[in-house]
């Protein structure tokens, strides 16, 4: 199976998590890894749009790699998917690109596994708060894959870090 993984982390500087996710997908066979910050930097509107849909076309499974931003995406992986998956391409007349193929989201959080429970603070799980991805994928005719959420990013230690590699390495094996 191909896949593609698309990264996102609007302070890369920061992202200890999320490097270490990205290096464990570039380590796997059949993976293509496309950061969007360090393709195109902070600017929501310098996307490469043909080559972004090329590269999702050539995959079967479709990964989005970033941290839950204040409860929702990145700011630049909201507006790949609004200048990317657009309307005749990915949905609407004859837009089929994605259809069939999967979506899982590998997120990370700052915060507890608690804060993401029905007791927490925001009373809500991981899987309510990425319905919006759950929702863009049916639209679009995908599969959307059960998410895998690392809690408690900030500040993991390496031995954490570890266990969020092997994790995902075992997801993208299946």
């Amino acid at each position: 199976m191909k896949t593609l993984v698309i990264v996102s982390h609007p302070y890369p500087e920061q992202s200890h998590a999320i490097k270490a996710l990205q290096h464990t997908a570039s380590q796997q066979s059949n993976v293509t890894v496309r950061n969007l910050e360090s393709l195109y930097g902070h600017n929501p509107q310098g996307f490469d749009v043909a080559a972004e849909q090329q590269a999702s076309e050539a995959a079967d499974r479709i990964v989005l790699l970033f941290p839950v931003h204040w409860f929702n995406l990145t700011p630049m992986l909201k507006a790949y998917l609004n200048q990317v998956w657009t309307h005749g391409w990915a949905f609407g007349p004859d837009g089929t690109a994605l259809k069939g193929k999967q979506m899982l989201v590998v997120t990370t959080t700052g915060a507890t596994e608690h804060l993401y429970t029905a007791e927490g603070l925001i009373q809500s799980t991981v899987e309510e708060v990425l319905t919006p991805m759950k929702a863009s994928a049916l639209y679009v005719g995908m599969e959307y894959s059960r998410p895998l959420a690392f809690h408690s990013a900030m500040g993991a230690s390496e031995e954490a870090l570890a266990h969020f590699q092997l994790a995902f390495a075992d997801r993208l094996r299946h």
